[in-house]
């Protein structure tokens, strides 16, 4: 696929396609015949997962801002969730 990366994202039988979303977030589908054909490549994944996100490095939060909010236990919101 031109040396891109991508992941394959869903397969729909029905319609005989693959559906691929690209690092930087757009969705292609391929139909089966051509998805043969491709030549592929497994890759690592990339080290800036953030690519199809659309978000900057520096505008995620700090990790201590996620303490004490339940986020390092998800159990913690079976309880409080009513």
């Amino acid at each position: 696929m031109n040396g891109n990366l991508f992941e394959v994202v869903a397969i729909d039988e029905r319609h005989r396609t693959v559906e691929l979303q690209h690092f930087d977030a757009t969705i292609e589908s391929l139909e089966f015949e051509v998805w043969r054909e491709t030549d592929i490549e497994p890759a690592q994944a990339p080290e800036d997962w953030s690519g199809s996100v659309d978000i900057d490095l520096e505008d995620l939060p700090e990790a201590d801002h996620y303490a004490g909010n339940g986020w390092h236990d998800p159990m913690e919101f079976l309880d409080s969730y009513e």
